[in-house]
């Protein structure tokens, strides 16, 4: 029962959405209807720049933390991922926000956290590596993601229940980047 809650906890708290929030109250478009088309942190600071960028970001991740700290203290440690894995599904198909939001990165840095702050730290050093030599978001956020994963499974008693959640996890995030993977490979063989 105590993760049902959290579950479902875990959706609802995705579904609030930083960016889209934020932006409004700025008085800024909607950042689905710009750019790639995601509310998430690169939008916001495309269209709002770095400083509110970093407070959607802080915001995202904070909110992630204080769940998943939430669910270890409640669950054993192997079921845990799946409330991150609600989470990251709040935050792609959020219910007050038309269910259209964000792809999820920033919400499962934040979740992993508590789980493995060290794959934290190695997985921002991997985005910045990435993103240096090739200026792709989503290139570095898939490097991102792998790590956390990783990080996550080898942090934690490997139990089937934490693999395949984490596992779950991580589809989501690479399923919601598949435009950005379509476009890119596009423009790849336009230009090849």
């Amino acid at each position: 029962m105590i993760l049902i809650l959290l579950i479902l906890l875990g959706y609802l708290a995705g579904s609030v959405n930083f960016a889209i929030i934020l932006l409004r109250l700025l008085g800024r478009e909607d950042p689905r209807t710009r750019f790639s088309g995601n509310a998430g942190t690169m939008n916001v600071r495309r269209q709002a720049g770095k400083g509110w960028a970093s407070v959607v970001l802080l915001l995202h991740v904070g909110r992630a933390a204080a769940l998943a700290a939430l669910a270890l203290y409640l669950l054993p440690a192997a079921l845990v991922p799946w409330v991150g894995t609600a989470l990251v599904l709040g935050n792609r198909f959020p219910c007050f926000h038309r269910f259209r939001g964000g792809k999820g990165v920033a919400s499962f840095l934040g979740f992993t956290i508590p789980l493995a702050p060290w794959g934290v730290v190695l997985s921002c050093l991997v985005w910045v590596i990435l993103y240096r030599i090739v200026p792709i978001p989503f290139i570095a956020s898939f490097g991102m993601i792998l790590i956390l994963g990783g990080a996550t499974v080898i942090a934690n008693d490997p139990q089937a229940a934490l693999i395949v959640g984490t596992a779950a996890t991580m589809l989501l995030i690479f399923f919601n980047h598949r435009k950005n993977v379509d476009r890119w490979l596009a423009d790849r063989r336009q230009k090849g």
